[in-house]
């Protein structure tokens, strides 16, 4: 009996051994790095109006690999970023999705406190959005919409986007203020900038039956027929709906 527990104890200890034996020290260090900074509309010294998961800073380490894997930092609704868990190291830094004209991507070395702005142009300017009750509990949006450049990708979505918190916009709306209300004279394939004309790019919408008393906060939206099928979006109002 004795030289069984004893057996089995040898046996124990070899195998403990073995595996210790596979495991590698992990010499690499931790993430020391950071990268934050804003991203602007060019030509203002204002950030771009978005909404969270519209689209993002995308990072490749060029000291790592060659081919590296993508990691992606979210732009935040007020047009900023930040990313404080980062390995040193020299990265190729771009644009990923988003309804705005391509920029080259940068590529800069990143240690702890690096800032890289950027400034963008989006596919149309959202202008003149106003948001006014002019029948009791019916909001009346008016906007204008323009394009700065020619050749912008097909619209396919034109809709306002109603919340009860400041977090509004595409995947964060209540239905039946934001996508009942969508233009549906938009053809699902999109309609081509050329074929809008003056009186198209003047809007109105009008979202009735809002609850009374209570505060939304609104924005309008623009969407394309892009690879992600991103939007330009206004800027958000606060509206409170009138009692009576």
């Amino acid at each position: 009996m004795k030289l069984k527990i004893i057996s089995t104890f040898l046996l124990g200890m070899f195998v403990l051994l073995g595996l210790s034996s596979c495991v590698k020290e992990d010499n690499y260090n931790g993430p020391d790095a950071s990268l934050q900074g804003n991203v602007f509309e060019d030509g203002t010294d204002s950030t771009v109006q978005t909404c969270s998961g519209n689209f993002s800073i995308r990072l490749e380490q060029l000291s790592w690999s060659s081919t590296p894997t993508p990691q992606d930092i979210p732009i935040k609704i007020d047009g900023t970023y930040q990313n404080s868990e980062l390995f040193s190291g020299h990265y190729r830094v771009s644009i990923h999705g988003g309804a705005f004209w391509p920029i080259d991507p940068v590529e800069m070395d990143i240690a702890k406190g690096s800032k890289q702005d950027f400034k963008l142009t989006p596919y149309v300017d959202i202008s003149n959005f106003q948001a006014q009750f002019l029948d009791s509990n019916a909001l009346t949006l008016t906007f204008k919409i323009s394009a700065p450049i020619d050749g912008i990708p097909d619209i396919n979505l034109i809709q306002p986007y109603v919340n009860t918190t400041r977090i509004v916009g595409p995947g964060a709306s209540i239905y039946d203020f934001s996508d009942q209300m969508k233009d549906i004279t938009i053809p699902a394939g999109g309609k081509a900038w050329s074929d809008f004309t003056d009186a198209d790019k003047t809007r109105k919408i009008v979202i009735p039956n809002l609850i009374r008393g209570r505060i939304f906060y609104v924005r309008v939206g623009v969407g394309f027929n892009n690879n992600d099928k991103s939007s330009n979006l206004s800027n958000i109002i606060e509206v409170t709906v009138p009692q009576q």
